[in-house]
């Protein structure tokens, strides 16, 4: 809908003009000679026509998963020549959506009008303003002025390739084709979600140069597939590419938005003053007399600052009180005479709601508890030196979370951060250390999370391997949130405190942790992401300090942050350098924490610890075996040519398979070896290496419980042995196996003797022990379960 620079004015109209012309019932089926015939067609049977094709496709992607009506205009465009009315429909988001979609765009192009969508749902006919919309599943950016392929290979580069692209009909002066770029949710936008959408598809224009208008939720744009009429230009709007079935995560995109640099030749610097009107800064601080003698009247600088302290309290960056002491303020200072005090109230409650009714609701801003300039300690070198009270107890020893202070914890999706955090968090709960972090006493945690939602959050916390002690003592002083939808900016925070305060309404938490920062992050005012300094600066001195304050000043914060992607040099060199956004982040919170992986291939994770408030404390190398999170000795650790290591350990692993399988083979076609013979009759063969190599691998076999022996083969028939052992014998190994029938059942089953061994090799002397109960298959405690493999009795596979 906007193929060229539109009037920001021309565009205000054309949304509100949807509403003003809005019909009492929504259009679901129409006669376009009986509805809209009143003005004589203008067929160019030579231009393009609408194509039903196209108009599918992009209904699909624009609203396939939506619900609700969808508001369609039409109206002449500019450069006819000819004169009409603009027509709104309302459709029903279904699958008749389309083939009425594509009557009502022949329609259009019969009267030479162009069709627009608004890219969202409405619940009624006649609605069409942003606070109105209900769902969106597209995010969208119009490229109309420069070098349009540039930009385009700017997205593709930084964002991945766009579900679809369309090229409105519009043409630059440089001879490029205008063209909106689409990318499809995985789900439709509600609520607070659509001003994400919103912001996002603003912030995608701004670092691209595109239209700046898709910022507002009711931003009308073509239809794919209708005609384009403009400047006796008639062509249609052809879609150039489609990816379906392309869909990206809602959160992730922003997150790759935030990473996305400007486009060449691109400033984000904005322009905050205008030559047709003074600079607030201006209005603010200059004097006006009454009789229109200074360059501005009394009126103009009442309202300029009037209006500048209502977005200041509306935005939540001042309270009330703060914002009617400015305006009286500035009434006292710089009107001359002043307004009556009356006057002023008037003009404020009328502009208030004014402002209310454009924006929404105002937000509630939360007293900070953070001491103001006249009440700022400041102590002498003496009595810091003197004083010997007692250290706070920390809330998590050893200094990783003190009073007060903000931990970060960051890892990659999905190296576990969520499940080590749980685990943690309900050990704190309990009182009951957890991998060396330690609690004074049983803590009050609030979870505050937004990815897993309630049915899935309550599978995982059963799922996860916890004390039965620990689930009992953390039963009722850990409180968690099923996914939330929302931001921690003013009105986000105050939810926050009021379920806190709910979920503990006799003491404050000790504990409050956000999981993660980027789906609850507010960057002010400005709307600045996690890589900007300022934005991450705001979120965390005006969000969760303030957040902190309100509920408890003691109260420690952990935050939860994703990393981008280093190389394995850069995290061994700098773990923390790995942390999304803003570098602000890492100079501003008290300790950090980063969770990953040292080796891909490997379960083990590797736990960095960075602290500002006590000593640097050592890495730890954890790993969840059992369902539980312990720690690793370090000690056990390969650090020298690991990968060759690991080579050999398979390998090793691979003969062990070999050889068992060969005896429990040999074994069913009538053959028992001692260890010498074995090792000479399978020399070379199944890679297994020469003959002392074999002897070598059936005594480390024999000592971890793999192999064990049988002295007297008489009852197979072979002789008994005089060597130090005797027969090689292996876990569920049977002689010469026979299928037999049952002749009454005709079931079919094997008949064999089992090779029970009757003397094992012991693990600590390597003497020759008897057998207590040769049916039950013992290993050694000192096996480990790396040593034990996927090894499983033939008879029970």
């Amino acid at each position: 809908m906007t193929d060229e620079p539109i009037d920001p004015d021309e565009d205000a109209s054309m949304r509100d003009d949807m509403v003003a012309d809005a019909p009492k019932e929504n259009v679901v089926h129409f006669n376009p000679w009986r509805d809209f015939n009143d003005a004589a067609p203008q067929i160019d049977v030579f231009g393009d026509e609408p194509d039903p094709e196209q108009i599918a496709q992009f209904m699909q992607v624009v609203f396939g998963y939506c619900d609700g009506l969808i508001p369609v205009r039409s109206f002449i465009d500019k450069g006819q020549g000819i004169d009409g009315r603009p027509h709104n429909i309302w459709l029903e988001a279904d699958r008749a959506a389309p083939e009425k979609m594509a009557t009502f765009a022949t329609w259009a192009s019969r009267e030479g009008a162009a069709v627009y969508v608004i890219p969202g749902t409405v619940a009624a006919s006649g609605q069409a303003k942003a606070a109105e919309i209900l769902q969106m599943q597209t995010v969208v950016v119009d490229l109309d002025t420069g070098d349009i392929a540039a930009k385009r290979a700017h997205l593709e580069r930084h964002l991945g390739a766009p579900t679809m692209v369309v090229e409105s009909g519009g043409v630059t002066p440089e001879g490029q084709r205008k063209a909106h770029v689409w990318w499809m949710l995985t789900e439709p936008a509600e609520g607070e979600d659509i001003a994400r959408v919103c912001r996002l598809r603003g912030d995608i224009a701004a670092k691209v140069g595109g239209d700046m208008h898709f910022r507002s939720a009711h931003q009308p744009i073509r239809v794919a597939g209708s005609v384009y009429y403009k400047n006796s230009l008639k062509t249609q709007v052809r879609i150039v590419e489609v990816n379906a079935g392309l869909e990206r995560d809602l959160a992730e995109f922003i997150e790759a938005v935030a990473d996305m640099p400007p486009a060449p030749g691109v400033s984000l610097q904005p322009e905050f003053t205008h030559s047709d009107k003074p600079a607030l800064d201006e209005v603010l601080v200059t004097p006006v007399r009454e009789g229109a003698q200074d360059d501005w009247s009394r009126f103009e600088g009442a309202s300029a600052a009037i209006g500048h302290f209502i977005r200041m309290v509306h935005e939540g960056r001042m309270t009330k009180d703060e914002g009617w002491e400015g305006i009286c303020g500035y009434n006292a200072a710089m009107l001359r005479p002043q307004w009556p005090i009356e006057r002023l109230k008037r003009e404020s409650e009328r502009l208030w709601e004014r402002h209310v009714e454009k924006y929404g609701p105002p937000l509630i801003r939360l007293v900070s508890g953070a001491p103001g300039p006249q009440d700022m300690p400041a102590f002498t070198l003496g009595a810091l030196l003197d004083d010997q009270s007692p250290m706070p107890e920390d809330i998590i020893a050893p200094r990783v979370l003190t009073p007060g202070g903000l931990l970060v914890l960051g890892g990659a999706p999905k190296v576990g951060k969520s499940d080590l955090l749980i685990s943690w968090l309900v050990h704190m709960a309990a009182g009951v250390p957890f991998l060396g972090f330690t609690p004074p006493r049983p803590l009050r945690v609030f979870y505050l999370q937004a990815e897993i939602q309630y049915h899935y959050l309550r599978e995982r916390l059963k799922q996860i391997a916890l004390p039965p002690k620990v689930l009992a003592a953390a039963r009722d002083t850990f409180v968690a949130t099923p996914k939330l939808k929302m931001l921690l900016d003013n009105e986000g925070s105050v939810r926050v405190a009021r379920a806190v305060q709910t979920a503990f309404p006799d003491a404050p938490p000790n504990i409050l942790c956000v999981d993660p920062i980027r789906n609850l992050f507010d960057g002010g005012p400005d709307g600045g992401g996690e890589n900007d300094n300022t934005a991450m600066m705001f979120f965390l001195k005006e969000r969760v300090e303030v957040l902190r304050d309100h509920i408890d000043a003691d109260c420690g914060v952990i935050l939860v942050h994703h990393t981008k992607k280093l190389s394995k040099q850069q995290v061994k060199d700098d773990p923390f350098l790995a942390l999304s956004g803003a570098s602000a982040l890492r100079g501003f919170y008290t300790s950090g924490l980063i969770l990953h992986r040292p080796d891909e291939e490997a379960p083990e994770r590797k736990l960095e610890i960075e602290l500002r408030n006590g000593p640097a404390l050592h890495g730890k190398l954890i790993d969840k075996i059992g369902g539980k999170w312990v720690e690793i000795n370090p000690m056990n650790e390969r650090l020298v040519r690991k990968e060759v290591g690991a080579k050999h350990d398979a390998e090793r692993n691979r003969k062990r398979d070999v050889i068992l399988d060969l005896l429990f083979e040999e074994a069913a076609g009538g053959h028992l070896y001692t260890t010498m013979q074995f090792a000479e009759a399978f020399e070379n063969q199944g890679g297994l290496g020469s003959k002392y190599t074999i002897r070598e691998r059936l005594s480390v076999l024999a000592t971890k419980g793999h192999v064990k022996f049988l002295r007297d083969g008489s009852a197979f028939g072979y002789p008994k042995v005089r060597s130090r052992f005797g027969y090689l014998c292996v876990n569920g190994m049977r002689f010469r196996p026979e299928e037999r029938v049952d002749q009454e059942t005709g079931e079919v089953f094997e008949n064999a003797d089992p090779v029970l061994p009757s003397h094992y090799k012991c693990p600590n002397s390597g003497v020759c022990m008897d057998v207590e109960n040769p049916a039950v298959w013992v290993y050694p405690e000192t096996v480990s379960e790396d040593d034990l493999g996927s090894l499983t009795p033939k008879s029970e596979a």
